[in-house]
């Protein structure tokens, strides 16, 4: 190592920053933070170095940088002169701040672009939780280190707090349950028995299927899951970010083939719950939005278990933004609404005349099979069916493919035209927005 990392409490010490700009002005907030007295001056006229607990310098003359690191170092006050590592006595680390945990990194001054880089990727698989389970952590120490005395016992206590159940009660902010949840555990591991320990459910929305569109939070899950059930499509890439040796169930449906029954499904969620496994949920698009997730909530709320859901893309947003069509703008669409065409019914039950109003997009999914279906109710309610439409397939993937035209003619020639990707559709509204010819 070329320094030894150290972390140092400020609270009610005092703190100089000379100097003046944004980097001054960011790391007199942070002492701020911490609870230091920091003292702003202009000058190294104005510098008041002894007794101070650090000193720091930023968009000062050169003649006031030198001199005040200088005279910090003297007075043996830690000194660091932004971007001037041979005026420094100490070098700042790039923080990952998970208050109270607190990681930083450092090249030792050889690239802290590098160190930067790299508190991006470490923010990406540290979750705020942990910072709230360190708390609570902290809240049962005493009472810990009581009743489990020998050292090798109360690590492996503490372990199995960090990676079970109270950890994923936290994550999911439900901080009375996991304290419930400490408390008992720690009262079984005193009289030296076991609990059973009962899983936790994430649904998690895959997004369109590109692995770049996951959310931060999905992503970490999907690091920690003991088993996966997925969707048959819309999951395939980001299924090789997950955990390689978690299993994997694919419940997915498509028309006419459900590979197993909702009921099923909500049954083997419930079941690998209590089974005391983590359990991802990964769903197409969004969990709530056309991809039954309500009522996989409403199982696991029946059945007792904790679950959390996580937002994804929904097919809307990723559709429209391959295609460059906005779903609103202000000389087109006033509003955005989302219909499915996935019905059991004879027909869509889709309220046209209430739906396709001027300044209104309609975005239809999972319309492809019913397209001639819909077309055909469509002039029954007096529509005209040359009216602009827009068919988009995979979605916010490298394989998107986008089918502009008149309805009518699409409705003949789109099943033709698809490759077996999902297919969103766009009408009224925006639908002729931009480009008007048929590429794909």
């Amino acid at each position: 190592m070329r320094g030894y990392p150290i972390f140092l409490d400020l609270h009610a010490r005092r703190v100089i920053v000379l100097g003046t700009g944004e980097a001054a002005d960011r790391r007199a907030e942070l002492f701020t933070s911490l609870g230091a007295h920091v003292e702003r001056i202009a000058s190294f006229a104005e510098a008041r170095i002894a007794g101070a607990a650090l000193a720091v310098a930023s968009g000062a003359p050169e003649a006031d940088l030198a001199a005040f690191s200088a005279a910090a170092q003297a007075a043996g006050v830690p000194v660091n002169v932004v971007d001037r590592p041979e005026l420094c006595s100490f070098i700042t680390p790039a923080i990952v701040d998970r208050d109270p945990i607190t990681i930083a990194i450092s090249s030792g001054g050889a690239a802290p672009v590098l160190a930067r880089l790299l508190r991006g990727r470490i923010e990406t698989l540290i979750a705020p939780a942990w910072g709230r389970l360190a708390t609570l952590a902290d809240a049962f120490k005493a009472e810990t280190r009581r009743r489990l005395p020998d050292i090798p016992r109360r690590r492996r206590f503490l372990e199995s707090i960090f990676s079970g159940r109270t950890a994923d009660l936290v994550a999911v902010g439900e901080e009375a349950a996991a304290r419930a949840e400490y408390q008992a555990a720690l009262e079984a591991a005193a009289a030296g028995s076991a609990r059973a320990s009962e899983g936790i459910v994430h649904l998690v929305g895959a997004g369109p299927g590109a692995a770049d569109l996951v959310c931060l939070r999905g992503l970490r899950l999907l690091g920690e899951a003991d088993v996966i059930v997925h969707d048959r499509l819309g999951t395939e890439a980001v299924l090789d970010l997950a955990r390689r040796d978690a299993e994997r169930i694919n419940v997915g449906k498509s028309q006419g083939d459900h590979t197993m029954p909702q009921r099923e499904i909500n049954a083997l969620l419930v079941r690998l719950a209590r089974e005391g496994r983590r359990v991802v949920r990964l769903k197409g698009g969004d969990p709530f939005i056309f991809g039954r997730g309500g009522e996989e909530v409403e199982a696991l709320e029946e059945a007792g278990i904790p679950y959390e859901v996580v937002p994804g893309i929904t097919a809307a947003l990723a559709c429209a933004a391959s295609a460059g069509i906005p779903l609103t703008h202000r000389a087109a669409a006033h509003a955005v609404t989302f219909v499915t065409a996935h019905r059991r019914r004879p027909d869509l039950g889709i309220d046209y005349a209430g739906l396709l109003r001027p300044g209104v997009t309609l975005a239809i999914y999972m319309g492809l099979a019913t397209l001639p279906r819909l077309r055909d109710e469509l002039a029954q309610a007096g529509f005209d069916t040359d009216m602009q439409a827009v068919l988009i397939e995979s979605g916010g993937t490298i394989q998107t493919r986008v089918l502009r035209g008149p309805l009518e003619e699409l409705a003949s020639g789109a099943n033709a035209w698809a490759t077996g990707g999902p297919v969103l559709i766009l009408l009224g509204g925006t639908a002729d927005y931009g480009k008007t010819t048929i590429n794909g």
